[in-house]
């Protein structure tokens, strides 16, 4: 018969219950702006929000995850021109109203540890609810794994059996921009690349210019392919052969420009083509990647979870497949198709930042080389945001981040920082 302790025990790690779900809305100075076709570039100093989700069980433990755990810190290069318009629309935080709205009455009283109940309970509503996005249930799901760390006392990767303290890290760029000192040109790119191998960084990915010009005898607005090929020569040229180099570029070229584009980077050794063409064409990428010999890495924003990467993989449609918490909706659907990749002997690729992230790619022994660094720009440096008292993802100086230890998924939260900056709490 067990003793009482072991029973005490027991009933915390098995008997718990969701109580409530809180999200703590704080503010922030952010330093970036989004152009017309959305992405990111420096920006002026503006006041932004960030915010907290707390899954509260009745062990008094809490679950957290947050909006971002990223920050970038302007430079002594910081140099914005005057007039730079900004579309990122506002604050636009429609997420904690649905969390509060929609998810809290479907989780509260739920066992915390269910994560796969829940994981399927709020993937179903999603057929008739299109606010539940794939981050939303992110949120759910990461928080969740934090919970789970912390009820059992160690860091999320090491429940998940994994054996990694390191991952080696690429440098990701932001979109090329027109900005003097910035990414402007071809040597910009290529000087950055070289500053970022000096830091100790092996690996290097560049996002390049995606603005979409349209022109009064043109049947459709598209960027140039030819300028996508001539900067990736030129940052080969500059950081030598042994530097992993990637490419993400326009994500509408039709399938000849991508082939073209293909050839040029095989012509430039680079490790992976990425997302250069609409994702829900998957003959497309099927075609391309029967004409290149360069891996083809996707897909990044197509819907559909592991059953989407499933289909790709069956179909020929990607050489590395790619996976991501807030692309996928979670850690849970994340590991799926990790194992669907060690399956078929794919290599797996994890996109974007972030805790969830890294202990996914510490805990899987498929070939999930990389934890992308970024998105990054040489008006910035990488810093701890004012939320937390130290970075989740530090990096090493060697090319590598180190996998947090801490339980869960590792936060070291600046509590008087949130309090001192809170919105609402509800």
């Amino acid at each position: 018969m067990p003793g009482s302790g072991y029973r005490l025990l027991y009933e915390r790690v098995i008997f718990v219950k969701i109580k409530d779900l809180i999200v703590d809305e704080f503010r922030i100075k952010d330093y970036v702006l989004r152009d017309a076709e959305g992405h990111r570039h420096p920006g002026p100093e503006k006041d932004a929000r960030a915010f907290m989700v707390r899954i509260i069980a009745d062990n008094g433990l809490e679950g957290i995850y947050f909006s971002s755990s990223n920050f970038l810190k302007p430079n002594e290069k910081y140099n914005i021109p005057k007039g730079v318009e900004d579309f990122s629309g506002g604050s636009g935080f429609s997420v904690p109203n649905v969390l509060r709205s929609i998810i809290k009455p479907m989780i509260v009283g739920e066992d915390v540890n269910a994560r796969e109940k829940i994981f399927q309970m709020i993937s179903e509503r999603q057929r008739l609810s299109k606010a539940i996005t794939d981050g939303v249930l992110a949120y759910v799901d990461c928080a969740l794994w934090d919970l789970a760390g912390k009820i059992a006392g160690m860091p999320v990767y090491k429940m998940l059996g994994g054996h990694r303290t390191k991952i080696r890290a690429y440098a990701s760029t932001m979109v090329g921009d027109d900005y003097e000192g910035g990414l402007d040109t071809n040597e910009a790119y290529a000087k950055y690349a070289v500053d970022l191998q000096k830091q100790g960084f092996t690996a290097y990915k560049l996002h390049t210019w995606a603005d979409v010009p349209w022109h009064a005898n043109s049947y459709r607005g598209k960027a140039d392919w030819k300028r996508d090929a001539a900067v990736c020569h030129a940052v080969r040229d500059a950081v030598g052969p042994d530097m992993d180099l990637m490419l993400d570029p326009y994500h509408f070229y039709d399938r000849y420009d991508a082939l073209y584009l293909g050839r040029e980077l095989e012509k430039a050794k680079f490790a992976w083509l990425e997302e250069p063409m609409d994702e829900y064409n998957v003959t497309n990428y099927k075609w391309l990647c029967d004409n290149l010999d360069i891996p083809v890495c996707g897909p990044e924003v197509a819907l559909g979870k592991l059953h989407t990467r499933a289909q790709w993989i069956m179909q020929g449609a990607c050489d590395i497949c790619r996976t991501g918490a807030f692309d996928v909706g979670g850690l849970t659907p994340s590991l799926k198709i990790a194992h669907v990749c060690e399956a078929f002997g794919l290599p797996l690729e994890v996109h974007s930042p972030g805790p969830a992230n890294i202990h996914l790619l510490a805990s899987t022994v498929v070939q999930g080389e990389f934890y992308e660094y970024g998105l990054i720009h040489p008006f910035f440096d990488w810093a701890t945001p004012p939320y937390l008292n130290s970075a989740v993802d530090e990096y090493d100086g060697e090319g590598n981040i180190l996998v947090p230890q801490g339980p869960g998924m590792g936060w070291d939260i600046n509590h008087d920082y949130i309090r001192d900056n809170l919105i609402v709490s509800k």
